[in-house]
């Protein structure tokens, strides 16, 4: 999972998230609600690479989640490597009013792990929760295969706007919690093995393992894992 501080004065931080899952499951519709507050009730599949940056405050830190929309290219399963390179966070969204969607679910988190870290924080969306008299997949099915998973879970609407912001934060802030632990985690090291190091020199977090830099000491370098 990679992590890099922006903004090393004010530990600014900037997050990847991914939007996936089938097409017609409300994807950009979830984006437009959470970022700028609008729906398009007849919209049709996004043409082209569609992103947004949303900036949120976590404990008192400013973070940055640049959410990238599929651009309609899921309709053909074309969505790249290159979609997915870079992601810290996931929402795999599903239409709780067309089972196929659902069942499609698997096949995504097949190709999210494929393409990107196993550790990518991924949430579990069953949107379009408003079309109640519609729904083919209930909230319990959803929520059993959410733990089964390991994943995060919330049904949202973007019609009315139900948990969509809810959904994200809590993609960005488990997202920033697992930064938070391995800064400190690094921190710890630097600190342990400070003597060896010599002057100018400071401990950044790689994987499972640590790696010396040459620069000078910062409040928080890049962390990936």
């Amino acid at each position: 999972m990679a992590f890099c501080s922006e903004d090393e004065k004010t530990e600014d931080y900037l997050f990847k998230i991914v939007l996936i899952g089938d097409s017609a499951v409300g994807k950009s519709n979830l984006l437009a609600r959470f970022a700028r507050n609008e729906f398009y009730p007849n919209s049709k599949s996004t043409i082209g690479v569609e992103f947004q940056t949303q900036k949120m405050d976590i404990n008192g830190k400013e973070v940055k989640a640049q959410i990238w929309d599929t651009a309609g290219q899921e309709r053909f399963r074309a969505v790249t490597s290159a979609y997915y390179r870079g992601a810290v966070g996931a929402l795999l969204v599903y239409d709780i009013s067309r089972r196929q969607t659902f069942d499609s679910i698997g096949r995504w988190l097949n190709e999210l792990h494929t393409h990107s870290d196993m550790n990518v924080v991924t949430i579990l969306i069953g949107n379009k929760s408003d079309l109640k008299d519609a729904r083919e997949v209930t909230t319990a099915e959803g929520k059993d295969l959410a733990e089964a998973q390991g994943l995060f879970f919330m049904e949202t609407s973007a019609l009315d706007s139900s948990n969509v912001a809810a959904a994200f934060q809590t993609v960005v802030k488990e997202i920033y919690n697992i930064l938070s632990r391995k800064v400190m985690i690094s921190q710890e090291f630097k600190k342990q093995d400070a003597p060896l190091m010599g002057s100018g020199k400071t401990v950044v977090l790689q994987g499972d393992g640590t790696q010396e830099v040459d620069t000078e000491p910062r409040k928080a370098g890049c962390c990936s894992s």
